[in-house]
């Protein structure tokens, strides 16, 4: 029996852990950008799972237009207030969507792992939504990431792929990691051009907006740990995966 889910409480921050972080907001949104930048299309973009248009704002000198799909009323309301008219937003699920032409660019960063269904979504971004030459980009948290791998060393959850109490509050459905994210992209028959990590990481979300706060990590030290991250990909905050329309089957 499906439960019907309330996407403005999923969102909302809890006691024993936020929605989103500034670490997600000041590191983790400028790294993303910075990877997808040799692989954007000109043209318009889809944004899939927009939240409050913090990660929108980035994309604004990119693209002639972009539309934002999201499911939280409450969090486009948030985002109506401060995007520049060029931005169209539908209030709805991606199961549910039906948009008005195909995109250039489709982008779902950190919400693949909300979805009842991703290999659904993923196929329907390969069959509905990408033009013939549009790029899809899509990026999810790993569960192989030190820090994870870190806290199930200390007992605090019991293997890397877990799904914690929190992120389940948050809607998370699963945690995925290269080869799992790379399983549900082939069965939905879009075609990988692209595979890397985002930004090496070893210390939890709210261990890195205490350090953010101080003097102690400089940009010469964030920008080493996205570096790095190139070399370990399997040891990156984020996974990305860059696409192209496949097999339409």
């Amino acid at each position: 029996m499906n439960i019907k889910r309330d996407y403005n409480e999923e969102s909302k921050d809890l006691v024993n852990g936020k929605y989103a972080y500034s670490f997600d907001y000041d590191v983790m949104h400028p790294y993303m950008l910075r990877s997808f930048e040799p692989f954007i299309n000109v043209g318009n973009c889809l944004e899939l799972g927009s939240y409050k248009g913090d990660f929108t704002k980035r994309l604004l000198p990119y693209f002639e237009e972009i539309t934002c799909v999201e499911a939280s009323d409450e969090a486009i309301e948030v985002a109506r207030k401060t995007l520049e008219k060029k931005v169209s937003f539908v209030n709805s699920l991606f199961e549910e969507a039906i948009l008005p032409t195909k995109y250039d660019n489709v982008i779902l960063t950190h919400v693949l792992e909300h979805i009842d269904d991703p290999v659904a979504l993923l196929h329907k971004v390969n069959t509905e939504w990408l033009t013939d030459k549009g790029r899809f980009f899509v990026v999810c948290p790993n569960a192989n990431a030190p820090s994870r791998q870190i806290a199930v060393k200390m007992g605090l959850i019991s293997h890397n792929s877990a799904v914690t109490d929190a992120e389940a509050t948050h809607g998370h459905r699963i945690t995925y990691s290269l080869d799992t994210l790379e399983r549900d992209i082939r069965l939905s028959g879009l075609r990988i051009i692209h595979r890397t990590g985002i930004f090496f990481k070893a210390l939890a979300n709210f261990q890195w907006d205490q350090l953010l706060k101080t003097d102690i990590i400089s940009k010469e030290y964030l920008d080493g740990c996205y570096e790095l991250g190139q070399q370990y990909p399997d040891l990156c905050s984020s996974i990305l995966f860059i696409c192209e329309k496949g097999d339409d089957n």
